[in-house]
């Protein structure tokens, strides 16, 4: 039975704001249990996360934010965009809603960048991470493959890019990163268009898109955290994703030592919406096997 979706005209009358360094942000929060945090991609919002978005309800509190720069939530103009502050953004979010438990932590894309400093700052004490699935997300600068529209971005004419960004643009760019069979239909392509042209988002893609350089600067001390294997992890992707699908997977194997890694054929990108119970299927399976107690070995 397929997950039922919540219309975006509806997710947006469910937010609530709190302001972040003086910038408003847009979050959503329902749920009771263990909290649960998802992280969204770029240059999308919380919004893909809707899908699953009841079902995780149903089991966890559950809590996600437009982030600086994205959907909702405030895009100033004249200000210099950090993974870095995107995570003091999480834990704001977690302080402001008085979280004192371990979080666990589901992220996607531009979210698994930020998910990873928050992993960092597990190990140096500023936050308790319990968890953490990675869907489709550039993990290692070496794998990452930008599409044309992000190179354009970084280029020195990437605010021309941005401010010349349409819907058109948007569909030419997402049907590259789809699976052939899931791509999203005219009245979802409308509906992710509308999170990025609001607050005249076009004109800060450019800034947003320095994430890429600076996952570079960071590449070894996310690792070296994820090397660690302290926190439970998994990776959940899609397959033919041409940004960060088989290949980047293949690389967390050669690196993560015993990698939990699912790959789900077919699929592209965003496999929260392309195959959201797939995804379901696998996190739940992810989360009920770290509730299992240990096993116990007879001595004799």
């Amino acid at each position: 039975m397929p997950l039922s979706e919540i219309p975006l005209s509806v997710w947006r009358k469910r937010s609530q704001t709190f302001v972040f360094r003086g910038q408003s942000i847009r979050y959503w929060t329902a749920g009771q249990g263990e909290p649960l945090l998802l992280i969204h991609g770029f240059p999308t919002a919380s919004w893909d996360w809707h899908y699953l978005w009841q079902p995780l309800t149903q089991r966890y509190r559950v809590i996600a934010c437009d982030m600086l720069g994205f959907g909702d939530s405030a895009k100033p103009l004249n200000h210099t965009y950090s993974l870095l502050e995107q995570a003091d953004l999480q834990q704001a979010l977690l302080a402001h809603l008085q979280v004192e438990q371990s979080v666990h932590v589901l992220a996607h894309d531009y979210g698994d960048s930020v998910a990873q400093e928050l992993l960092a700052r597990h190990y140096e004490g500023l936050i308790d991470v319990a968890s953490c699935v990675f869907l489709n997300g550039g993990l290692f600068p070496e794998t990452h493959r930008p599409v044309l529209m992000q190179k354009l971005l970084l280029s020195p004419l990437g605010w021309m890019i941005g401010r010349a960004f349409t819907r058109d643009r948007l569909v030419k760019s997402f049907r590259q990163v789809f699976g052939p069979q899931t791509r999203p239909s005219e009245s979802e392509m409308d509906d992710f268009w509308s999170l990025i042209e609001t607050h005249h988002g076009p004109r800060i893609m450019h800034k947003l898109i320095s994430y890429i350089p600076e996952r570079r600067v960071q590449r070894d001390r996310w690792v070296a955290a994820m090397q660690r294997g302290e926190i439970p992890m998994r990776v959940i992707d899609g397959e033919v994703d041409p940004i960060s699908g088989a290949h980047m997977v293949e690389r967390f194997r050669e690196l993560i030592a015993d990698a939990d890694t699912v790959l789900l054929s077919g699929i592209g990108h965003y496999p929260q919406t392309e195959a959201p119970m797939q995804v379901l299927k696998h996190y739940l399976a992810f989360r009920e096997r770290l509730a299992l107690p240990p096993l116990k070995v007879a001595c004799s």
